[in-house]
């Protein structure tokens, strides 16, 4: 009998139970995964991200076989592998001559692209996994022109019926306690935060690391220590232990850096979430029910992150691709400096951020926005090698949520879609949120001198050569009337040294 569905599932697909497989008859449809090489390379990625991939992958497949569905499943080193998604796609549907192909929507416009092109009859589904579908983005979008992500949430929150008291209002009054999770830690450090939940490869995981070793040696990244979460039962038990032991302080701290912490009272859930075996819904549940009595602005704090942010910037992906790829607002013409693969530079912040990455794949928001996306900002980088980066060095990152948070959030190179401001700042905010700066030779309130902070001569640097952008900016008033008082030598100088750190920071490039 010939195979009725193939259902592809990529490798940020893994659900059992999306709508790829709501009518799956086992004796008909068979499921397809690829490991392929041009997804693992289009970027030099992090050896840790790829064995976060490959495990996640093919511990669902084992679970779907467990569960009596047939899945064909090429491995990357299968000398038959024709390494791209859409050719062995095409080895494989000419093989099994499935009516149709059934897939989610990707998360990767290159990818649906490719997928469209096939050449075979092929199916896409929207991908429930979101909680706001495209035509109820739209329906924002009419509404709200701007696209302004605060009145997005409330939509959600309204939407979903999440937090609200009995006739409506928010829960405790507020839409947003934002103002309420700024602390930082003080010279007395953080309270008690217990270590996230680790888990120890099994077999298939330390056959996923062997490969990863063997197939890319030469990749950024470190493997030493892996304990991701890579199957369902394993997402499930680190929400759990977040939400029982750090989602309490999460609100309060969760702007704040601290020298060998990565990820403080943070959920580290966004890979799990990313790549589908961790539910957003399931989570929102976990945090809101929370049986330790997290106070209202840690479980606000960490819903808006997911129903506000999450969710915003995957119907701004979609509303705005391809051609938001390519935007560049500021005129950003720089690489992406070297030392963003290495960590080898002595401010501390950035080697801080950077060795988090490096040994970890991941950094939490702040020092991926504060640190991170911050000083490429200041420093002119081309807004879409920023995106690169995250793509390279980061577990979590797929095309849709990266986009969006690096080029449009971090870099602002959209212009104001996502942000109406750029996020610039100087070294103060960083030695305010963090004990970096008492640990690096740069001063972070100098600009001028052998000891100046590289991150506050360019912060005054940006401001002056955006002024005719940003000037008159409502939320950038501050910032040029402190501009306005330094006199033009002062500024000269600034400008002078700023041009010769660009320079200097970007000799030698990675991409």
């Amino acid at each position: 009998m010939r195979l009725r569905h193939l259902v592809l599932v990529l490798g940020d697909q893994l659900d059992g139970q999306s709508a790829a497989f709501d009518d799956f008859d086992p004796g008909q449809d068979a499921v397809l995964q690829m490991e392929v090489r041009e997804e693992a390379t289009y970027v030099p990625q992090h050896k840790r991200r790829l064995a976060f991939f490959f495990s996640a992958m093919r511990h669902f497949r084992d679970e779907q076989r467990g569960a009596g569905r047939r899945v064909h499943y090429s491995e990357l080193d299968d000398p038959a592998n024709r390494g791209t998604i859409p050719a062995e796609a095409r080895r494989w549907a000419e093989a099994l001559r499935p009516r149709k192909l059934i897939v989610l929507q990707p998360g990767d416009w290159r990818v649906r692209e490719q997928l469209a092109r096939l050449g075979w009859p092929i199916e896409f589904r929207a991908d429930r996994h979101f909680l706001c579908p495209a035509d109820a983005f739209a329906d924002f979008a009419e509404e709200h022109p701007g696209l302004v992500m605060e009145p997005f949430y409330r939509f959600m929150r309204l939407r979903l019926g999440v937090l609200l008291d009995p006739d409506g209002r928010p829960a405790g009054g507020a839409w947003n306690y934002d103002t309420d999770n700024r602390a930082a830690f003080g010279r007395s450090g953080p309270p008690p935060c217990p270590r996230e939940r680790s888990f120890a490869p099994d077999g298939v995981t330390r056959g996923v690391l062997a490969l990863v070793e063997r197939a890319f040696p030469h990749n950024p990244g470190r493997l030493g220590g892996f304990d991701l979460p890579v199957m369902r039962s394993q997402a499930l038990a680190a929400l759990d232990d977040f939400v029982e032991h750090r989602l309490g302080y999460f609100g309060r701290f969760q702007d704040v850096m601290r020298i060998g912490e990565p990820v403080l009272f943070h959920s580290h859930l966004s890979g799990p979430l990313n790549l589908h075996f961790l539910r957003p819904a399931e989570v929102l549940e976990a945090v809101i029910a929370n049986p330790a009595g997290a106070p209202l602005n840690s479980v606000e704090g960490f819903v808006r992150q997911v129903i506000g942010w999450r969710e915003f910037v995957h119907g701004i992906y979609w509303r705005f691709m391809p051609g938001y790829a390519e935007e560049n607002a500021l005129g950003a013409d720089l690489p992406m400096p070297r030392f963003y693969w290495t960590g080898e530079t002595d401010m501390r912040c950035l080697a801080e951020a950077i060795g988090h990455t490096i040994d970890h794949a991941y950094a939490h928001h702040i020092e991926r926005l504060m640190v991170l996306g911050l000083f490429a900002l200041l420093l002119g980088v081309r807004p879409y090698d920023v995106h690169r980066w995250h793509m390279s060095m980061f577990s979590d990152a797929i095309d849709w949520v990266s986009l969006p948070n690096a080029l449009g959030m971090g870099q602002h190179g959209d212009g104001g879609v996502v942000g109406t401001k750029p996020y610039a700042a100087s070294g103060s905010y960083i030695s305010k949120m963090s004990n970096y700066c008492r640990h690096c030779r740069y001063d972070p309130h100098k600009a001028l001198g052998d000891d100046a902070c590289p991150f506050t001569t360019l912060y005054w640097d940006f401001l002056a050569r955006h002024a005719p952008r940003f000037a008159r900016n409502p939320r950038m008033k501050y910032p040029y009337v402190h501009l306005a008082r330094k006199d033009a030598d002062e500024l000269a100088m600034i400008r002078r040294r700023a041009a010769a750190l660009k320079t200097q920071l970007t000799a030698e490039a990675f991409l």
